[in-house]
């Protein structure tokens, strides 16, 4: 037993590297998408969005798809999508090409996301005690490793094929190997779907507080992501240099604050962890938006990385446990599938509201309304309490039954 979840968990944490590297990639070499494939500026914003919409339609797709296919098939298959979608992002030469392929990559990475998340709770389950941030933690890991290569494709000015073509090459093969050992938990099929009309309603209501806090973490996110750079720059008066520190920054942060965060949660509890990372956030913002200059603004950003690396993992796991808890271990990857589209309504309602805020009042104001959505998960933060279990604990036990079954056959 030991020997499947110690494959299980090493596979899988390689599978949310190869997605953050993935995604870096894309992302980070949006200009030069736009310059291949000549996208004007008033067309690249339908392009983006087009994205995480798509994304949420995959994740919506897979809490169905769960009932007759176990969480580690659809990782196995949906990954090679992706970055073979990735790839086709490079490779064309004409607009249909580029929105065929990126149609590909969002539906793909709904998919990838949910399924990502199903195996990890469940992984956690299994082991009784928290981990869902180590895998978290290798995804910003992948991020960095992602953007960086990137900016030497750019450095060199290396065509986005030749950039593409020998992360897939390396990532792909290793995926596929990789993707023998992960572990599935209790089915969706044996509650799920005996789940009337009046159980999906009570389903809802058992997650909206996730999918509150979901959707205000990645509103935080998308912020710095989006609009770091301009604000230092703009706002703040920094070199054009300068201004690309602050998102690293976030970056390495969040990594760090994930590597340690399960030792937190483990210590003190998920509970005191997502106040705590929901405060550290909330100032971080506050200091962002009165900040007298450039270096105070990068404090206040490296603070948002600390505080908000904690939120999305811990609200993965508690949706998980709590469905599972009211409906049997099956319903857990329903609900941590419905939980994912939130990741994308807030990475898709961050950016342009701030940057609407910005324009008719300022963007030193704008950075408050991310501050206050944060500081409203301090009102759901005992919903992360684990419930004490039959042995007078607050984590679950190892499961035979959720650790006995691999993707292989285990």
């Amino acid at each position: 037993m030991t020997d499947v979840l110690r494959r299980g968990r090493a596979s899988l944490s390689f599978s949310f590297f190869a997605q953050g590297v993935a995604f870096a990639l894309l992302v980070t070499r949006i200009p030069a998408i736009q310059d291949r494939y000549g996208v004007s500026d008033a067309l690249l914003p339908a392009f983006l969005a087009a994205v995480p919409v798509l994304a949420g339609v995959g994740s919506v797709a897979t809490e169905r798809l769960v009932r007759r296919i176990p969480p580690s098939r659809l990782l196995r298959w949906s990954q090679p999508v992706v970055l073979l979608a990735l790839l086709g992002v490079g490779a064309g030469e004409r607009m249909v090409e580029l929105g065929v392929a990126l149609a590909a990559f969002g539906l793909a990475v709904g998919v990838l996301d949910a399924s990502m998340n199903m195996l990890g709770v469940s992984l956690q389950r299994s082991y009784g005690r928290s981990i869902m941030l180590s895998f978290h933690a290798v995804y910003s890991l992948g991020g960095i490793v992602g953007a960086s290569l990137a900016w030497v494709g750019a450095h060199w000015d290396l065509a986005l094929f030749v950039s593409y073509l020998p992360v897939v090459v390396v990532l792909l093969p290793a995926a596929l190997v990789g993707s023998r050992w992960y572990v599935d938990g209790g089915g969706g099929a044996d509650v799920v779907a005996g789940e009337s009309g009046e159980g999906g309603a009570v389903a809802f209501k058992v997650l909206l507080p996730f999918c509150l806090v979901m959707t205000f973490a990645y509103i935080g996110d998308s912020t710095v992501s989006n609009w770091s750079a301009k604000y230092l720059q703009d706002v703040l008066g920094s070199s054009e240099q300068l201004a690309t520190v602050p998102y690293n920054v976030y970056m390495v942060t969040t990594l760090l604050g994930r590597a340690i965060g399960d030792f937190g949660v483990r210590r003190f509890g998920a509970v005191a962890v997502v106040r705590t990372g929901a405060l550290v956030a909330a100032v971080g913002f506050a200091v962002v938006a009165g900040a007298p200059g450039a270096w105070v603004g990068m404090l206040g950003f490296t603070l948002l990385g600390i505080g908000l690396c904690v939120l999305v993992p811990q609200t993965f796991a508690a949706a998980g446990r709590h469905a599972s808890e009211k409906y049997g271990p099956g319903a857990s990857d329903a609900a941590i599938a419905r939980l994912n589209v939130f990741n994308y309504v807030g990475f898709l309602i961050g950016s342009p509201l701030v940057g609407a805020l910005g324009d008719v009042w300022s963007y030193r104001g704008a950075m408050l309304v991310p501050m206050v959505l944060v500081l409203v998960t301090l009102v759901y933060a005992r919903s992360f309490a684990a419930q004490p279990d039959r042995y007078g604990g607050g984590h679950e036990r190892p499961r035979t039954a959720d650790v006995g079954r691999g993707s292989n056959g285990l």
